[in-house]
């Protein structure tokens, strides 16, 4: 199996390679806790929302001046902080077990046998990053697309240019097969994201809003590019 890019850092060393079907049970630790990472961040921008605060403030105060209970009125913020918790992460709960049920089910099948495919990153024996790639059916006019996926590195390997790396075998992977473009999808919360990307060439296409649930919370799916230049 052909090793893409190996590297040493100060903590440890790693080197990037294609996926093997014995790698599954730890790409899928891998990408769930990478997701599962974003539920907090998302409960606290739930948090900062004007509507939220409101929320917070004006529904024990109402309670306060019919009941006259500042005790009611501390258990329904309780309340309403939990109810606040369990909205924040279903959303992320649910996109991991579609990703499970579907092309996170079978990755030899969805990435390297449909003309894309699914790397991961090494370090002590152990998969500590992954990224994948598949051919846009439909591309503009003209071009030729791949789609970046799965991009996560485990918490206790950041900052060691894992990340970077991976993505970088991304666009050899795409510059190799003649694509003239690799595109990708992120979210405005996930700002160590848009700023290696932006850092590495990657430019904004557009913005939007994935269901009603991210509209109502201000949270935008931002679409980026990477063009490669002209032959």
């Amino acid at each position: 199996m052909p090793r893409f890019e190996t590297q040493k850092s100060p903590m440890a060393p790693y080197h990037i390679r294609q996926y093997q079907d014995s790698d599954h049970k730890s790409v899928v630790d891998v990408f769930t806790k990478g997701m599962e990472e974003h539920i907090p961040s998302t409960f606290r921008h739930m948090l900062m929302l004007p509507r939220t605060l409101l929320l917070l403030l004006g529904v024990p105060l109402a309670l306060v001046l019919v009941s006259g209970s500042w005790l009611l009125a501390v258990v329904c913020i309780f309340f309403l902080l939990l109810l606040l918790r369990f909205l924040a992460g279903q959303p992320w709960k649910e996109y991991v077990a579609t990703c499970l049920r579907t092309d996170m089910a079978d990755i030899t099948k969805s990435y390297l046998n449909a003309h894309g495919s699914f790397w991961v990153a090494e370090s002590g024996n152990q998969v500590v990053g992954i990224v994948a790639a598949l051919p846009v059916k439909d591309p503009p006019s003209g071009r030729k697309q791949l789609q970046l996926f799965r991009l996560s590195v485990s918490s206790q390997h950041r900052g060691q240019g894992i990340a970077k790396a991976l993505v970088r075998t991304v666009l050899q992977f795409a510059r190799d097969q003649g694509y003239t473009d690799v595109v990708l999808e992120t979210s405005t919360l996930q700002q160590g994201a848009m700023t290696l990307y932006l850092g590495m060439g990657f430019q904004k296409t557009g913005q939007r809003f994935l269901t009603m649930f991210w509209r109502l919370v201000g949270i935008r799916t931002i679409q980026l590019k990477y063009p490669f230049p002209s032959a």
